[in-house]
Parts: C-alpha cells; sequence; structure tokens
C-alpha cells in the first residue's frame, strides 16, 4: 500500500504550491511528476497516482490550478466539464509550467531517487507534460492525448528524453491530421513512439462515462508501463 503526503513547492514570488505526493512499500529509486487533466487532482488523478506507487515509483501531482482555485476537484460529468473549462481559462500557461519543473525538481531531491524523475500527463497534463520535456530534464516523458501537443512541435529539439504519446482517433479535441503531424514530427528520432489507440478523448479516465475506453486504456496503460521500465526502472 502507498502512503499520501502533500509537500509544499515554492513557486517564486506567487508562494508555495501543495504537491501531493504517494510513496510505495521499501524506498523508492524512481520518481513520477504526474500532471493532471482540468478536473483537478481528484479521484481519477489519485488513483493513477496509486498505480505508480504500486508499480514502485514515488509520484507526486502538483495543484496546477493553485495560483487562482486551490485544490480544485470537479465531477466528470457536464457540469464538472463545464466548471473546469472555466477555470482553465484562467491558466497562465507559462507559470504553470514553471510551477511543474519546480515539482519535477522536489521529486528529484526526495531522498533515494537516483535519476531525474519522468514526467507523465493526462489532457491538460499532456500538454504541460510535454512543455515540462521541453522545458527541463526529465528522464522520460509520457503524454495522453494533449491537445496543445500539435501545435507546440517546434519545441521538439529541446526534448532530449524519450517520449511516448498516446492520442485516440476518434477524438473530437484533437483532430487525426495534428495526430499525424506527431508522427511526421518524431519520425526517425529515438525514443520518441507515438501510440494511437480506437477511442476518443480522455480514454483512460475510469471516472467519466462520457469517455472512459476500458480496452484502450488497458492497451495503453500496458505500453506506459513498459516504456517506464524500460527507460526508468522502478
Amino acid at each position: 500500500m502507498s502512503t499520501l503526503r502533500t509537500d509544499r513547492v515554492a513557486c517564486g514570488d506567487a508562494g508555495e504550491m501543495d504537491l501531493h505526493v504517494w510513496s510505495p512499500e521499501g524506498t523508492p529509486k524512481a520518481a513520477v511528476l504526474l500532471i493532471q487533466e482540468i478536473f483537478g487532482v481528484g479521484p481519477y488523478i489519485r488513483a493513477v497516482a496509486e498505480r505508480l506507487a504500486d508499480a514502485g515509483y514515488l509520484v507526486g501531482a502538483p495543484d496546477v490550478f493553485w495560483r487562482f482555485a486551490p485544490n480544485w476537484e470537479a465531477g466528470h460529468d457536464e457540469a464538472g466539464l463545464a466548471g473546469s473549462m472555466a477555470q482553465v481559462q484562467q491558466l497562465d500557461f507559462p507559470a504553470a509550467v514553471g510551477d511543474c519543473c519546480a515539482a519535477l525538481a522536489h521529486l528529484a531531491a526526495q531522498p533515494g531517487i537516483e535519476s531525474a524523475p519522468a514526467v507523465m500527463g493526462f489532457c491538460l497534463g499532456g500538454t504541460l507534460a510535454w512543455a515540462v520535456a521541453a522545458n527541463a530534464e526529465p528522464s522520460v516523458c509520457v503524454s495522453y492525448y494533449g491537445s496543445g501537443v500539435p501545435s507546440m512541435l517546434g519545441m521538439i529539439d529541446q526534448v532530449a528524453c524519450p517520449t511516448l504519446f498516446h492520442f485516440g482517433n476518434a477524438d473530437a479535441y484533437i483532430p487525426n491530421d495534428g495526430v499525424d503531424a506527431v508522427g511526421a514530427a518524431i519520425a526517425g528520432r529515438e525514443g520518441f513512439v507515438l501510440n494511437v489507440e480506437n477511442a476518443g478523448h480522455a480514454f483512460d479516465n475510469h471516472e467519466s462515462e462520457m469517455f472512459w475506453n476500458e480496452s484502450a486504456a488497458k492497451a495503453a496503460w500496458a505500453k506506459t508501463m513498459a516504456f517506464l521500465q524500460l527507460y526508468l526502472p522502478a
């Protein structure tokens, strides 16, 4: 069983951000920065963190909306989606990237951690994970259906770590030509992998009846764990 604590991470003059940290049984050697969807660090992200901790990783999930809506959590229904979309309109994206990079450094400094943490994100977090990979030095990047990724491929030369992208081929928020652009950009780059599931957006989110696709979620998660074990063994 993992244990949960909340650390405070200094984010410049703005103050301190909550970083929810799951510790596995035993002393972890490797860590994963887990970046939330627009719904906050709620039951779904906590469940993903527990999956990773059960695999032996120290996991930290930053409160990305802390500057304007601390500890925001929303249900995975139409009302929760509308409320979360309103919150994300307030997000200062460069500041959020900086906050996540600070959280990455905080995890790297924890006892027993032997190398730079991985960064993994879902939806909004998938976009932020790609930005963190371009602006810091994680060991690995795993980006699930980040809608901003296709428009941010210009930073690919800044990304030195192995990167796994997951998308769905029926994603209403990310056109297939955007996914194709990701595939074209990473062609021939060692350590860059594109996985496309037969699914829509947010297919890993088991809390959402609107989005969850069990078969796609299981297939993508198996690829994620294999990727982590290859490049950042727990």
